[in-house]
């Protein structure tokens, strides 16, 4: 089974992705909601790959079958937008030491933080489940 990676960015208010092979063009997605994008995204993919099937084009096998899993990679953009629908930046920013402001800028595209800034985002959101799941 081939393994689809597609990362998920915030931008202008939504969540949007794109993904691309040789031979087979893209297919690029926007929508307000998460699931939707998801859901959008691999009927896009389903549909383009039995679309030129039909049309007698020859794309891998394991695309025509959908014989494939889709790995969605959030960027910090939509991981942070996807985590206000639970908790705010304020406290996000108390469990990762991270200036609000700056989360703000990361949640919104005008900047994008390295590798370890974004392991703190993550360690920070693990934290604050841990802490909800340990109130009895």
């Amino acid at each position: 089974m081939e393994k689809i990676t597609v990362e998920v960015y915030w931008e202008e208010k939504n969540y949007c992705c794109g993904w691309g092979y040789d031979g087979f063009g893209a297919i690029v997605c926007a929508n307000k909601n998460l699931e939707d994008l998801k859901k959008e995204f691999e009927e896009s993919l389903s549909e383009q790959a039995a679309e030129m099937v039909a049309d007698g084009e020859h794309i891998p096998q394991w695309l025509s079958s959908g014989d494939y899993e889709i790995d969605y990679e959030l960027a910090v953009s939509a991981l942070l937008r996807h985590a206000e629908k639970f908790t705010t930046m304020a406290i996000i920013s108390r469990f990762t030491g991270i200036n609000q402001k700056l989360l703000s800028h990361y949640a919104n595209s005008l900047k994008k933080p390295r590798e370890a800034q974004r392991q703190r985002i993550v360690s920070g959101l693990h934290e604050i489940g841990r802490k909800i799941l340990a109130i009895h």
